[in-house]
């Protein structure tokens, strides 16, 4: 039935969105190691070009998650903050991790967007807030790696 089919397809949705903050999360914490590791000019443009995006893209993401599961009352989930992996004083580990972690949620993100899911359940807001979420870190890794060149050099 039609019904099993719309449950089952948003549930995937909501797993999979899930995977794309919990990486998000990661990433945040990555970036926040890195942070701690470098000068304070290098700390300015990592804040402004790469933690304030995925900030962005990590509460959005949560929030069309918990909105998605609200409207169509499958259990909302909590979500624990990311891991930056095993410390290291070279912040560029941190910075290689971090946008790893990026361009997988992106890629989810993508994913999702490509199955045609998120249009099959009808969720206009779903869809608004996959296509938020990879705007806001569309340049991070771009902007990660362009760091990764100036960091120790």
């Amino acid at each position: 039935p039609m019904a099993y089919t719309s449950e089952s397809a948003r549930i995937q949705l909501l797993d999979e969105l899930a995977a794309a903050v919990d990486q998000l999360a990661i990433a945040l914490a990555s970036l926040g190691e890195a942070y701690e590791e470098v000068d304070e000019g290098t700390a300015v443009v990592l804040e402004q070009q790469l933690f304030r995006p995925v900030q962005g893209a990590y509460g959005r993401a949560r929030r069309t998650h918990a909105e998605f599961a609200r409207r169509h009352q499958l259990p909302a989930r909590t979500f624990a903050p990311g891991s930056p992996g095993v410390h290291s004083a070279d912040p560029r580990v941190h910075l290689e991790r971090a946008i790893a972690a990026i361009e997988q949620a992106d890629h989810v993100v993508a994913e999702m967007q490509d199955s045609m899911l998120p249009v099959e359940v009808g969720d206009r807001e779903l869809r608004d807030g996959l296509t938020e979420t990879r705007e806001l870190i569309a340049s991070a890794p771009v902007h990660g790696r362009q760091l990764l060149r100036t960091i120790g050099r």
